[in-house]
């Protein structure tokens, strides 16, 4: 996982005609990529001001690497023995592609400035072999972890929030949901650039068919996510958090919408709907950034400005 060392980033393959060795060889060859120190000019430098180091959590049946940020000691000793830091759990985008590591430049900067213990989650990827099951299991079974070990990890579990961008939103909004049945109390959820339908209306909004194929070719990528995300004959609706039963008593949410984006109006519907169910939720419109633009520091202008925005919604959701 680890590793600055210089890469070259592979062509974008047919995602509507890729086959499963095709898609295996196409997601570790970008990782890589996204991993290197070539991909800092695009995915911005990390923070100095935090720690960050690869783990492994023992979870059920598996061990799962995540990515910890730590806030760096100041010199007197305090960072490293503070045992209240709040805890944001994160989940990066991409669903069938992607790593911890592409976020750095985020995360890195909430763990110093909060200050906070931000744990990316280096969920299994979807796969032939690997639906989104597993990916929701890994977010949610993350938090659980460290909460439940939370004097281990040094945080409050009283002040807890989760974080998600894209695919990762869509975990992190089922997190959410599952944390609220199960009694735990989350401070705050944001949602960047969510996807939140996976069921056979995924498709139905003006913004996929306005950003189709520009400025990316997201539709081809969507509809793979879709196959992969949702085995055949599965309930496609148990893992839309758009068409959960009750949204009703969970935590705050900042939802961010880049305008120039294929999925914009999952976010803007989501929003609503948690807006009708008496939930706390802020929309926030970035005009023509597009998916993803928070990861993307060196090329998009506006990911400074999410990132201040983000950082100040977390310190007033997690402030003591």
């Amino acid at each position: 996982m680890s590793g600055t060392t210089a890469a070259t980033r592979p062509p974008e393959p047919d995602f509507s005609a890729i086959t499963t060795e095709e898609l295996r060889t196409y997601r570790d060859a970008e990782n890589r990529w996204r991993a290197s120190g070539t991909a800092r000019a695009v995915l911005g430098e990390p923070n100095p001001g935090a720690e960050i180091v690869w783990q492994q959590v023992a979870l059920p049946g598996r061990d799962l690497p995540i990515r910890v940020y730590r806030p760096v000691s100041t010199g007197d000793g305090e960072a490293d023995t503070r045992t209240d830091l709040p805890l944001v759990v994160h989940v990066h985008g991409g669903g069938f592609v992607g790593t911890a590591v592409q976020c750095d430049w985020t995360n890195s900067h909430l763990a110093a400035h909060l200050p906070a213990l931000v744990v990316s989650v280096e969920h299994r990827l979807l796969a032939p072999d690997s639906s989104l099951a597993n990916a929701a299991d890994d977010g949610w079974e993350v938090l659980e972890h460290v909460v439940r070990h939370a004097a281990q990890w040094g945080v409050d579990p009283g002040r807890a929030a989760v974080f998600g961008e894209s695919c990762g939103a869509l975990i992190s909004a089922l997190t959410a949901v599952r944390a609220r049945e199960a009694g735990l109390e989350l401070k705050a959820q944001v949602l960047v650039n969510p996807v939140v339908d996976v069921t056979e209306t995924m498709f139905d909004y003006p913004s996929i068919a306005e950003y189709a194929y520009s400025p990316t070719r997201a539709l081809p990528q969507l509809r793979l996510m879709q196959r992969l995300a949702v085995p055949p004959g599965a309930d496609a609706g148990a893992f839309s958090p758009l068409y959960a039963d009750d949204l009703g008593g969970l935590a705050p949410a900042l939802v961010v919408v880049p305008t120039r984006d294929a999925v914009a109006d999952h976010g803007r519907r989501y929003a609503e709907r948690l807006r009708e169910a008496g939930a706390c939720v802020r929309l926030s419109e970035y005009p023509g950034a597009r998916h993803a633009f928070l990861t993307l520091p060196g090329v998009e202008p506006q990911a400074e400005a999410a990132q201040t925005e983000i950082l100040a919604f977390l310190r007033a959701a997690l402030a003591k």
